[in-house]
């Protein structure tokens, strides 16, 4: 108890405070003061997915097998499933996952939400339009026809959001975003519905891309969606500092030099490429964009220049994970891996959110 000297109550000396009273030390983390090597460690995760990932199938293929056909196609039948099968399904998986980690983390920081995803922006809802727009309007029915209109879709929406959100005073604030993205992906949700109810056959071919799924992949889509990743991986990391200065506050953020409506032009942008490319490639896929910077941010802390990289790295390693275990979970078949990510994602989000404050 506090004594008095007879001139009212003596203010309490920090020293003399008991255990049960002093504040608790600051967490540290594992890594902390050597992200470099926490991250070297991601990327051999990574590639223990990736050898995982041309490993797993219907059809057994050994390590050396693999190996071998791997640098020499003789295009025998484990040249044939290695190259042709789980090659491209394996890159596209590492794609998305880096898409949609840094999509997710770029959202977080964008509207200081850390429930935030690229979906915010609308970017699911357009690209599920586009490709109705193609089934419906244009007859068109294989996955390369579709890549292009569901990446028009997520980019006219996305484009929309953003010019309702900058209108009129405090243009481009993130809640002014959020609103607009939420109100344009209800109603091209809506207009989705409305076209998939009155034409049963859109319905059939619609509802096995609305599925994500990573299992049907070509080279050439591959090939002309690399692009696009590496443009909208290099605007995302080139922001982090940016970003971390906009943390500080809006006031703060452009006394440092970060200008404001630039900064969350371009990572409207990078979002756009990035979000619009995965959902393109593979159909929606949830939970990836959501935990990933989490996971992320339980390592590297909230600076986003570490941050985005991570987030990157373990959406692909969620993806390939998720893909991998869907393919041997059921005693026949496979399991799309958006069923796994939203199996193993919701709880795991859930159990992150307990866990820790979120910052984002």
């Amino acid at each position: 108890m506090t004594v008095g000297n007879g001139r009212g109550p003596r203010a309490a000396d920090p020293d003399e405070s008991t255990p049960e009273t002093r504040p608790p030390p600051p967490r540290t983390r594992p890594w902390q003061g050597r992200p470099a090597i926490a991250l070297l460690a991601a990327l051999v995760v990574l590639a223990l997915c990736v050898v995982l990932s041309l490993l797993t199938g219907s059809e057994p293929v050994a390590l050396g097998e693999v190996l071998r056909v791997l640098f020499a196609d003789d295009r025998s039948d484990a040249a044939v499933i290695v190259h042709d099968l789980r090659m491209p399904r394996t890159i596209v998986g590492i794609c998305v996952g880096i898409a949609l980690g840094l999509a997710g983390a770029l959202m977080q920081s964008l509207t200081r939400n850390p429930i935030a995803d690229p979906g915010v922006l609308g970017i699911n809802a357009g690209a599920a339009f586009g490709v109705l727009i193609a089934i419906v309007g244009f007859g068109i029915g294989s996955f390369t026809g579709y890549v292009w209109f569901a990446f028009l879709g997520a980019t006219l929406s996305t484009t929309l959001v953003y010019l309702i959100g900058s209108r009129g005073n405090d243009s481009g604030a993130p809640v002014r975003l959020a609103l607009a993205g939420t109100a344009i992906g209800a109603a091209l949700v809506s207009a989705t519905e409305a076209m998939v109810f009155l034409d049963p056959k859109a319905f059939d071919e619609y509802r096995f891309w609305i599925v994500g799924d990573i299992s049907k992949p070509e080279m050439t889509v591959v090939v002309q969606l690399l692009p696009f990743l590496a443009i909208g991986t290099l605007v995302a990391l080139s922001l982090g500092p940016r970003l971390n200065a906009i943390a500080l506050g809006d006031q703060l953020g452009k006394a440092l030099g970060a200008g404001l409506v630039q900064t969350r032009l371009l990572v409207g942008v990078a979002v756009l490429v990035l979000a619009g490319l995965a959902t393109a490639a593979a159909g929606p896929i949830g939970f990836v964009g959501l935990a990933a910077p989490h996971l992320a941010r339980a390592v590297t802390g909230p600076d986003q220049r570490w941050l985005l990289p991570f987030a990157g790295v373990l959406g692909a390693v969620l993806v390939l994970l998720a893909d991998v275990l869907g393919r041997v979970v059921l005693p026949s078949g496979e399991l799309r891996v958006s069923i796994l990510t939203a199996i193993v994602g919701a709880p795991l989000f859930v159990y992150l959110v307990r866990r820790r404050r979120a910052v984002a």
